[in-house]
């Protein structure tokens, strides 16, 4: 355990990052210290877990459950903010383990790659000045190139990969070829379910949040028809209230791209957008217009899709809303599962038994949500620093975060040792 004060030496580090504007409205100072804190907590509680005594079948033996540490892991993250909580959550859980290496690789000309450049930087200096070497934290940015190379090494004890579907299905085979081990984090395409009887205020802000925040990879929204128009009416004002500080670019011109061919694919299929749908100004530093410089595009809401419509179940990284309506429970919860991806959803109503089918779909088939985050009346993903974060079907099982985020990263024997003169069988077999 390290003597220094690391809350203290990662303050600037959270208020760097804050500048940055990486986090945007989800990540503050606090939050990240509290990261630390809990992870440390879970370090120290968790440590006697490593070794679990099992009781056998056999008398005078002694079976054991070990867990140890892998000599090397390596994150891959596709220029998504999720790959600095990953990135985040790796190092402050191994804090006692300066022998463990982490490298992360991200597309080059990626703003979030730039910005995990800047936070390697300043974690080196925390990690030197509580004597580890700066090593311990490593950073490459480059291209696809160096992520296939970090997949096919087979020095590479695990793999940990944040990005989209069919990206994470590439990395997974490539490791599973030399019978390796992923972690994968991949594609979202959350549902906010709001019913007849929600508090609209808790609902508007939450929708712009989930969809505005993070330049839309987050979240579809599903209206109960009888508050349609009032929803997409606040939300319609609320969007033009977005400040230009708290809503970013997207990454790259092909970003844009992709929102625009979405935009217009959501129209072939029917749908139609009260907001936006169009490229953006760009305004730079010295707030003068610069045309055609920048990937900003105005945050877009979209109504009049069937459940079913093709781009409905699309996971686009970028700011676009479809917003969908419904008549009854049973009707969305099975609309809500019928998404590939299964990250996170959330329910807004007054209704604690609808709360509850909501939550226990494991119980009370078929309704419920089926995702890895299940959310009431906040918005959809999770920023809980205790709760494990991550989905189940296509965005690829893993979990960051919580009291287990550990295990993903531990290889695990069994051993039994034999205290007697005797053999003890299994089974009670004997040989004469």
């Amino acid at each position: 355990m390290y003597k220094g004060r690391w809350s203290q030496d990662l303050l600037p580090c959270a208020k760097n990052l804050r500048c940055l504007g990486l986090f945007g409205l989800e990540k503050t100072e606090r939050g990240f210290i509290n990261a630390y804190e809990y992870v440390k907590g879970r370090s120290q509680v968790d440590g006697a877990k490593l070794f679990l005594m099992v009781p056998s079948e056999r008398t005078r033996l002694k079976l054991e459950q070990r867990r140890f540490h892998m000599k090397l892991k390596k994150i891959l993250c596709c220029g998504d903010e999720r790959a600095l909580e990953r990135l985040w959550s790796l190092i402050l859980w191994r804090h006692s383990r300066p022998t463990w290496t982490l490298s992360c690789a991200a597309y080059s000309g990626d703003p979030v790659g730039d910005g995990l450049d800047d936070l390697q930087r300043i974690i080196a200096e925390v990690l030197e000045d509580n004597k580890i070497p700066g090593a311990v934290c490593s950073l490459v940015c480059d291209g696809a190139d160096i992520g296939t190379a970090m997949a096919r090494d087979g020095r590479m004890d695990l793999l940990s990969f944040t990005g989209s579907t069919e990206v994470g299905k590439q990395v997974a085979l490539i490791v599973q070829e030399r019978f390796g081990q992923s972690l994968l984090e991949l594609g979202e395409n959350s549902a906010i379910i709001v019913f007849e009887d929600a508090d609209l205020n808790l609902v508007i802000p939450s929708t712009l949040f989930a969809a505005v925040g993070t330049a839309g990879q987050r979240c579809t929204t599903f209206l109960h028809e009888s508050i349609h128009d009032e929803v997409v009416g606040k939300l319609a004002k609320a969007y033009a209230q977005v400040p230009d500080t708290l809503y970013g670019p997207l990454h790259t011109k092909e970003a844009v791209k992709m929102f625009l061919d979405a935009v217009e694919r959501a129209k072939q299929q029917g749908g139609s957008a009260v907001y936006g749908g169009k490229v953006t100004l760009f305004f730079n530093i010295f707030n003068t217009i610069s045309y055609g410089n920048g990937n900003y595009v105005e945050p877009t809401t979209v109504i009049g899709l069937a459940h079913n419509a093709p781009i409905v179940h699309t996971e686009t990284f970028a700011p676009i809303l479809y917003v969908l309506t419904f008549k009854e429970e049973e009707e969305i919860f099975a609309w809500n599962n019928e998404i590939k991806q299964g990250l996170s959803s959330s329910i807004f109503t007054r209704d604690l038994g609808r709360i509850f089918r909501c939550c226990l779909i494991f119980v009370h088939r078929p309704r419920g949500s089926d995702c890895g985050i299940v959310n009431v009346s906040i918005p959809t993903r999770g920023a809980e620093t205790g709760g494990a974060f991550g989905g189940e079907k296509h965005t690829g099982g893993g979990r960051e975060s919580g009291s287990n985020s550990w295990k993903p990263y531990m290889k695990r024997s069994t051993c039994t040792i034999n205290y007697s003169k005797d053999l003890p069988l299994a089974r009670g077999i004997k040989f004469q």
